[in-house]
């Protein structure tokens, strides 16, 4: 299945994807898309409506985050060797976590607005992994058992933020708006091999990345496993599993960075794709 919400923010109503690509209503059958949905009853449930009799919803308008209730944000950095290599950093002998705040998360059509001051502004086409049962303590054998479905991400950030303000990654990863995510969530029964899926993204219609998750350092199973030790995973959450080279940050023989007007565009093998328009700081923009 192919999961998602549309409407505006704090009014968001469930939707899916059916078989033949034809976006269709639930809101008559639930009344939103929440971290509970997403467990095995949740997901059975929902694969027990016949798609064919739900509504065809023609102009959605917004489309949302695919699913509310997410509490974790997690990250993982320097996921792809090459990339590592571009930003002139070893490859890590575990996997570097950090997180993403919530107010980071927004629809993957949804402006990306820079913060005061931003100068280094960046993009990170990324899987992005959504739990469906608790994990703690899990192995890796059984680790993809607790994955609720797939999703795209745009891991935003601001360098001068990330690397050059001190402290940790965390205060340029998780601005208001720097979390895009969907269009949906593709159930894992779906995504035959989340380490065989191109992905790619272009800025102004240049091609910038372009990468395949087998190339990752640490796999999905591997992950979800490693951070289950640092903390209990719950259904809804999310993890962002790192992203291929082409960052703007490792750019020759200059490095390129997001201003007011850029269009970023993305996707995922199966998984969809995002485009957002880049603007400068507007609290409109982000207040509800």
């Amino acid at each position: 299945m192919k999961l998602m919400r549309y409407g505006a923010k704090g009014a968001e109503k469930p939707a899916l994807v059916d078989a033949q690509g034809v976006l269709r209503d639930l809101s008559g059958e639930l009344v939103d898309i929440t971290a509970h949905t997403l467990t095995p009853h949740g997901l059975q449930r929902l694969r027990d409506i016949n798609p064919a009799l739900l509504p065809v919803l023609a102009n959605p308008g917004r489309t949302a985050v695919p699913w509310g209730g997410c509490a974790k944000f997690i990250c993982v950095g320097l996921n792809y060797a090459d990339h590592a290599a571009e930003s002139n950093l070893p490859v890590p002998a575990e996997p570097i976590l950090f997180t993403k705040t919530l107010s980071s998360l927004v629809g993957c059509n949804d402006p990306v607005v820079l913060p005061q001051g931003s100068v280094k502004g960046d993009w990170e086409v990324e899987l992005g992994v959504v739990i469906g049962s608790k994990a703690r303590y899990v192995s890796e054998a059984d680790a993809l058992k607790h994955v609720a479905g797939y999703c795209v991400v745009n891991d935003v950030s601001e360098r001068e933020y990330q690397i050059e303000r001190g402290g940790t990654w965390d205060k340029g990863k998780g601005c208001d708006t720097f979390g895009p995510v969907g269009p949906w969530m593709v159930t894992a029964d779906e995504v035959h091999d989340p380490q065989a899926l191109s992905m790619w993204l272009d800025l102004n219609g240049q091609r910038m990345q372009t990468g395949n998750t087998k190339t990752m350092i640490f796999g999905v199973a591997q992950l979800v496993s490693y951070i289950s030790r640092f903390m209990t995973l719950y259904p809804g959450d999310l993890i962002s599993t790192g992203t291929p080279p082409g960052v703007g940050m490792g750019r020759k023989p200059s490095p390129v960075y997001l201003k007011a007007g850029d269009e970023m565009r993305l996707g995922i093998e199966g998984l969809g794709e995002q485009q957002q328009r880049v603007f400068a700081w507007d609290a409109a923009l982000i207040d509800d």
